[in-house]
């Protein structure tokens, strides 16, 4: 990724979560335990899924999906996080710092995309049961998932593609963990009021256009399963409530950063860090532990190590 001649910037300086030793000792400790839970989680359910004929079903092919994007996206800045924190001068390069910023936006842009495919699935197997099998066949899931991460690399592309020319020749420090795309942009020697509109409809309409998208489906999904009174249903509304807590949690912090992105609070660091650390590991937390068919191929799944290892 090479950028113009104007650009004498070679690196930039993350000022990181804080100056205090001790502070960035703990912040270690709590985020390598956040990092490997979630990387083993997320491997966890892609296997038992994969494992379990019983959960040979679209929503568990896009949830094994989702564990899949979660995975990428908790290495592309928590790994130098860590590294950092026991590094005086946390610097990143130019081609580093581009390569985040473009990381980041395609894993979140295909999340979003896919948590709509997810909704999807969940609206055809609520609302209209009977045609859910001919409906949501293999082809569709495989459809959403190419689509997913074709809407992330493209939206991704196009913020590149305007951030890379940008002339960098003074300030170069990002007052976070790592290069978040609205202060990277502050740091350009010109006007960025156009860059920061065009940061802002971009990020925005695939935002909130994806959560506008969410609430109308499982509004309509739940006004359904409220007219019911079955079994059924009730393991239903236990699906749904995973999803939403999912969309809640994932979107909530989304759309705050792109409402105010060029207005930062010291919190707002901190809503990144959640964002970016934490997020992936919602995943395997929330369906873990709320749905009962998981728990399930977990537990048939030790059980068959446990007697592999007794023989």
């Amino acid at each position: 990724m090479a950028h113009t001649n104007e650009s004498v910037v070679s690196e930039f300086v993350l000022l990181g979560l804080s100056n205090s030793w001790e502070l960035q000792l703990f912040f270690f400790a709590i985020f390598s335990l956040v990092y490997v839970t979630t990387a083993l989680g997320n491997i966890m359910i892609i296997v038992i899924i994969s494992s379990d004929s019983h959960l040979n079903s679209p929503m568990y092919f896009l949830l094994s999906n989702l564990s899949f994007i979660d995975i990428f996206q908790s290495n592309f800045a928590t790994p130098k996080m860590l590294v950092d924190f026991f590094v005086e001068h946390k610097t990143i390069s130019f081609e580093g710092c581009m390569a985040q910023i473009f990381l980041l936006h395609s894993f979140v842009g295909s999340e979003m995309m896919l948590l709509v495919a997810m909704a999807y699935d969940r609206f055809i197997a609520i609302c209209k049961p009977l045609h859910y099998s001919t409906i949501m066949n293999r082809r569709l899931c495989i459809i959403f998932v190419f689509v997913s991460w074709a809407v992330g690399i493209l939206h991704s592309v196009s913020h590149l593609a305007f951030t890379v020319g940008l002339p960098f020749c003074g300030p170069n420090e990002v007052d976070s963990f790592f290069c978040d795309l609205p202060l990277v942009i502050e740091l350009a020697c010109m006007d960025t009021y156009a860059m920061e509109i065009i940061t802002l409809t971009n990020s925005g309409l695939i935002s909130l256009g994806c959560f506008l998208a969410l609430i109308i489906s499982y509004i309509i999904i739940l006004i359904t399963v409220r007219r019911r009174s079955s079994s059924g249903s009730s393991k239903a509304l236990s699906t749904l409530t995973a999803h939403i807590t999912v969309v809640i949690l994932f979107f909530g912090p989304c759309i705050y950063f792109y409402i105010w992105p060029f207005s930062r609070l010291s919190v707002d660091k901190f809503l990144s860090l959640f964002y970016v650390v934490c997020t992936p590991l919602l995943n395997p937390i929330i369906y873990s532990l709320r749905n009962e068919d998981v728990k399930s191929a977990m537990r048939k799944l030790r059980n068959r190590h446990v007697n592999s290892w007794k023989n």
